[in-house]
């Protein structure tokens, strides 16, 4: 059991007081996120068909809970892990103009998580997706994005500071960004988690640039799917990749804390290049794979957005589970009960 408790650890509000900030939060957050972004909301699918190439395999290892469907002879349904290849196609069905966008709210179940502090079978995040051009593939375009996000977060956390003065606001002004080389080059000795630790707690907020392509050790920083972010294309300075993570500094429990995923999808090309690099390449047949080389999907950058993060963080809580609903082992019920972190 992997569980982080803080030295003696006291929540800041009640349960009863936590219920409504994170009402407060998850309102005002996606209000503004809609409005910074020009993103429209939509309704999201909790389940896809299987064998159509929808679904996220995030790191490729993990199961989608599935089930069969009755009146669907033959078509089993699987749970999405995320919905970051859904709404690039609802871009283009709902013919969302250029510059605009749509967010919606994700549930996913993630079965074979290692539950701890920060990971819980139930996931709910902002997925969103924003039509660019092509002219706009490029770091410039995906920092922009990344500083208006994080515009975002500083206008929340001063909601719940107005509302709690006892919380006292953590994020710097501006966000620091990092390109995973540069990250292998500052501490050339460590784990990647480990660098990320580092960075956050020197910087207070980075977004960490380049996660998926192979660095100079020979080793990604990270694992990402072929299919959805373009963490292979070359920019300017002779690094890879057009996504990344917001990372902050977590002062409750003390490591560094990923809010968000997010950066520029593949286009044709980058997709072959990718499933190619991977051995993966007969994905290709798939549905969601051919529409995107037939050229039916427009350019676009999208991500995903923790709400439970994002409300532990803001909130001060030490898990996940003081801010959502889930599952958890008894022993690590017991231990949190022990240890004044009550569990949802």
């Amino acid at each position: 059991m992997k569980l982080i408790i803080p030295q003696n650890y006291k929540s800041f509000l009640s349960l009863k007081e936590t219920e409504r900030a994170i009402k407060v939060i998850k309102d005002f957050f996606q209000e503004n996120l809609s409005s910074e972004l020009k993103l429209r909301r939509v309704t999201a699918p909790l389940f896809v068909q299987r064998g159509t190439g929808i679904n996220d395999d995030l790191n490729g290892i993990e199961r989608p809970v599935s089930f069969p469907v009755k009146d669907m002879e033959g078509t089993t349904a699987e749970i999405v892990h995320s919905l970051a290849k859904w709404k690039r196609m609802m871009l283009a069905d709902y013919e969302i103009a250029n510059g605009y966008g749509i967010y919606t709210d994700m549930n996913a179940l993630r079965p074979d998580e290692e539950l701890d502090n920060l990971h819980s079978i139930y996931v709910d995040q902002w997925d969103w997706e924003k039509i660019i051009m092509p002219e706009q593939r490029s770091l410039e375009t995906l920092k922009d994005i990344v500083r208006r996000i994080y515009a975002v977060m500083k206008r929340t956390e001063f909601i719940v500071y107005e509302q709690h003065p006892e919380i006292i606001p953590a994020l710097p002004e501006e966000i620091t960004f990092l390109h995973t080389e540069e990250l292998e080059k500052m501490y050339p000795d460590m784990e990647p988690r480990e660098r990320e630790d580092e960075a956050a707690k020197k910087y207070g907020a980075v977004f960490i640039i380049g996660i998926g392509h192979a660095l100079s050790s020979g080793k990604p920083h990270d694992g990402r799917a072929p299919d959805y972010d373009d963490w292979s294309f070359e920019n300017p300075d002779g690094t890879r990749g057009l996504n990344g993570d917001i990372i902050v500094w977590n002062p409750v429990l003390e490591r560094a804390f990923e809010l968000s995923s997010m950066g520029i999808r593949v286009d044709r090309e980058a997709m072959l290049r990718q499933l190619k690099m991977q051995g993966k390449e007969e994905r290709k047949e798939l549905f969601f794979h051919k529409r995107l080389l037939a050229g039916e999907f427009p350019e676009s950058i999208g991500g995903g957005i923790g709400q439970s993060r994002l409300c532990m963080y803001f909130l001060r809580k030490a898990h996940i589970g003081e801010v959502q609903a889930s599952l958890w082992p008894g022993q690590m019920v017991d231990h949190c009960k022990r240890s004044g972190i009550i569990l949802m």
